[in-house]
């Protein structure tokens, strides 16, 4: 039987990547091998229900939703949740998966939309990155860098711009909540000309912290 140790599931408006702005299904599954300055799941961490792929099925099933986001903690830490985004998949949904990009993402069913989040320097695991995830990821995927200061910001900037190839996915630049101003991240995106997607926390504008959501 496969199980999947899970801390939340809840619907909410979709804050964030590709499918800002949909109600959306999300499914939290517990654990994390990686611990980020700013994150703001450390609920994630620990403790979490363990719960049969069935029942998460039903549970999206019962979500009135067509968008289901698997998320975490880092979710590609459990080994089913592999089976559980195929099984999303088969089962019509529109799926997209959160992950730090510290763990293999080519094992992904490519069905799923990938949003992948390269840790910069100011996050504190920068040295986790799996730089080898970005040259599996396709027009349906997205990279995210959430970005601290100018610093990280110059950082992310330099690595785009050294790649010899361009990647095929969107690119998103994020700042942290409460760290970094949006307006200052729009300006220099803009005075770079970057072709990157500015993107800010839909959900925290409208419900701030609020853990569910």
């Amino acid at each position: 039987m496969t199980r999947l140790k899970v801390t939340e599931t809840f619907v909410s408006i979709q804050g964030e990547a590709d499918a800002v702005g949909w109600p959306t299904l999300f499914i939290r599954l517990t654990g994390c091998p990686l611990r980020c300055v700013y994150c703001d799941t450390q609920y994630s961490f620990y403790g979490g229900e363990w719960q049969t792929l069935e029942t998460l099925l039903d549970v999206a099933r019962g979500s009135g939703v067509r968008h289901v986001c698997v998320t975490g903690g880092e979710p590609l830490a459990q080994k089913d949740c592999l089976g559980l985004l195929s099984s999303l998949c088969d089962a019509g949904y529109e799926v997209s998966l959160e992950t730090s990009g510290a763990l293999d993402v080519a094992r992904v069913d490519p069905r799923v939309s990938r949003v992948v989040d390269l840790k910069t320097p100011g996050s504190g695991e920068q040295r986790r990155n799996k730089l080898e995830n970005l040259d599996v990821l396709g027009e349906r995927d997205q990279l995210k860098f959430v970005l601290c200061s100018r610093a990280d910001y110059e950082w992310a900037r330099e690595l785009l711009r050294s790649r010899a190839t361009p990647l095929r996915g969107q690119v998103l630049f994020s700042p942290v909540w409460g760290q970094l101003e949006p307006r200052l991240l729009a300006e220099w995106i803009l005075e770079d000309r970057l072709d990157v997607r500015l993107q800010v926390q839909l959900h925290k504008l409208l419900w701030g912290d609020a853990p569910g959501r």
